[in-house]
């Protein structure tokens, strides 16, 4: 049996992973941005072991996560799955000042993996959309450029991949991956999604519990539980590490190798 914490579980993918983790016989920890979330998700999946609760939106919010999830014991296993989606038709701003579907999307799973202690593996949900993304960290907050909201999605679900695969470097001892689900009809992926919703959490369940080889691997990216060709800037160690620097300069926290 395994320990698994995953973010943004208190519906959609996050809490069908669970579920399937659950239905195997593993301990899952969930994780909701507010009590009244966490009280429905206590009642969608009564048999997780907990919930915990903060608003990863902000840098504190954030910390409150990885101090309930550290409190909680060390998980075996953490999946990044919380995320805001592609079609955010307005740039919002935290209150400390950033985009936050950056402050989401990519701090957040930054400052986590610095913060809970290290686990075993790492599953980083990222985006097809990732291939479009744009590396360049010269204004990723969208404070200067007219905001898009696609852009932003596809630069943030790269920076998971490039987040992932820096782990990877980093962190030799622990299997670092990111995912992708597929365009799935959830509340981020929209109504029109063609692809099946029924395979979208199992690759990041897979990887996070399974004694297949396959899956016992590290500094890949996959789709399907098949490995897939990243963005090229991915596998950047000079965009690896210039993202690490300036997520460390938000949150006053390097990642710890």
């Amino acid at each position: 049996m395994s320990r698994v914490f995953i973010t943004g579980s208190s519906d959609g993918l996050g809490l069908m992973a669970a579920r399937l983790l659950v239905a195997d016989g593993h301990s899952v920890t969930l994780h909701a941005r507010s009590q009244g979330r966490a009280d429905d998700t206590r009642a969608a999946l009564p048999q997780a072991d907990g919930v915990v609760i903060g608003d990863l939106s902000s840098l504190a919010g954030t910390r409150q996560v990885a101090e309930q999830a550290n409190a909680a014991g060390r998980f075996d296993a953490v999946i990044h799955n919380a995320g805001i989606g592609y079609r955010e038709p307005r740039r919002v701003e935290t209150q400390d000042s950033l985009a936050q579907l950056f402050a989401v999307n990519v701090l957040a799973p930054y400052l986590l993996t610095c913060l809970i202690e290290r686990p075993d593996r790492l599953v980083y949900l990222s985006s097809g959309m990732h291939r479009g993304g744009n590396p360049d960290l010269d204004d990723p907050q969208w404070a200067r450029r007219r905001w898009n909201g696609a852009q932003a999605y596809s630069d943030s679900k790269l920076f998971d991949v490039v987040l992932a695969l820096a782990v990877a470097r980093l962190r030799p001892g622990v299997f670092s991956n990111a995912v992708t689900p597929g365009w799935v009809p959830t509340k981020m992926g929209g109504p029109g999604a063609p692809d099946d919703m029924s395979l979208a959490p199992v690759t990041q369940a897979w990887l996070a519990v399974s004694t297949d080889p396959a899956a016992m691997v590290s500094g890949d990216y996959f789709y399907h539980k098949q490995p897939r060709d990243t963005n090229p800037a991915a596998r950047d160690v000079k965009v690896q590490d210039e993202l690490l620097s300036y997520c460390a300069g938000l949150a006053g926290v390097k990642l710890p190798s």
